[in-house]
């Protein structure tokens, strides 16, 4: 098993870059799911991931992974599909703002599955910043989403955000056993790999070739993916999940910055307050000491 930094300032702030990576990703991937829908948004994209991921592992010869780390690809690739589609099916339907936060339910619900499936211990000041964080996520939810009326469909895209983050919350958790097992570009290919297989099961129903014209996005998406998922595996495998997970609050400073200068969305007051004590948090949670690795190799 891999040991865990001595500090875990670095793994934060590689989780950090890894977060705005992805959230580059979601830019492309809202046009990509508007216009192709969610399933074929998400199935072209991992698919493409893993010609991209294949070509860098294959090349430096690996080793094949074991039959318990193959299992535990196989397994978060599950929770990933089901992420991928009901968060990308609501990005469609919603401002991309609104959904980013909406989502970060995700690291609350991280921080105590951590210490339910990984045996970590939740500190006072995890909890301060995990609840400081979410005051934000209501500060900017309240302001944004106030008095405006919604359609059933926006109604249900953001239910569909919230079963999102119960997948996204048990895959970060996941996400620190593989880390802990695999190292990132074998995580990488792998977890483009069996999502694409997983969901190329409903193709024979769903499957819809892209236009040439959406080549472009599809690649890039696959690229900011992958190396998104690099980073967040590199900073995974070297610090605590109650650590890292409130490094997803930062999403929505990218969401906020993307979503004006992409889809014009305005930048109201609450949305600078939530943001500052979303900043806060992430401060919190980066000066808490670590303490020994509470994972057993057996549990992993």
């Amino acid at each position: 098993m891999r040991p865990d930094s001595a500090s875990p300032v670095l793994p934060f702030l590689i989780a950090c870059a890894g977060i705005a990576t992805f959230s580059a990703m979601d830019v492309l991937m809202k046009g990509l799911s508007i216009e192709l829908g969610a399933y074929n948004a998400v199935l072209w994209r991992t698919g493409t991931g893993t010609i991209v991921a294949g070509l860098i592992y294959f090349a430096s010869r690996p080793k094949w992974p074991d039959k318990a780390t193959m299992q535990i690809h196989a397994w978060r690739s599950l929770f990933v599909s089901g992420m991928a589609l009901s968060f990308f099916w609501a990005l469609a339907r919603l401002p991309m703002a609104e959904a980013i936060a909406l989502a970060f339910v995700a690291p609350l619900m991280a921080l105590y599955m951590a210490a339910i499936f990984l045996g970590e211990k939740i500190g006072p000041r995890s909890i301060a910043a995990s609840v400081l964080g979410l005051a934000g996520v209501i500060v900017i939810v309240a302001g944004k989403l106030g008095g405006n009326d919604y359609s059933d469909e926006a109604l249900l895209a953001v239910g569909a955000v919230f079963l999102s983050a119960i997948f996204y919350a048990y895959n970060l958790i996941l996400a620190r056993r593989q880390a802990k097992m695999a190292e990132p570009m074998e995580i990488a290919f792998f977890q483009n790999f069996f999502v694409a297989a997983i969901l190329a099961l409903g193709a024979p129903w769903f499957l819809a070739v892209p236009d040439a014209s959406h080549a472009p996005h599809i690649l890039g998406a696959a690229i900011l993916a992958t190396t998104s998922l690099l980073l967040l595996s590199w900073a995974y495998a070297r610090a605590e999940t109650q650590i890292l997970a409130t490094t997803e609050y930062t999403g929505f400073l990218w969401a906020m910055l993307f979503g004006w200068f992409f889809f014009d969305e305005a930048v109201t007051l609450p949305t600078f307050a939530g943001a500052l004590l979303i900043v806060a948090a992430c401060l919190i949670v980066a000066r808490k000491a670590p303490h020994g690795d509470p994972i057993e190799p057996a549990a992993a």
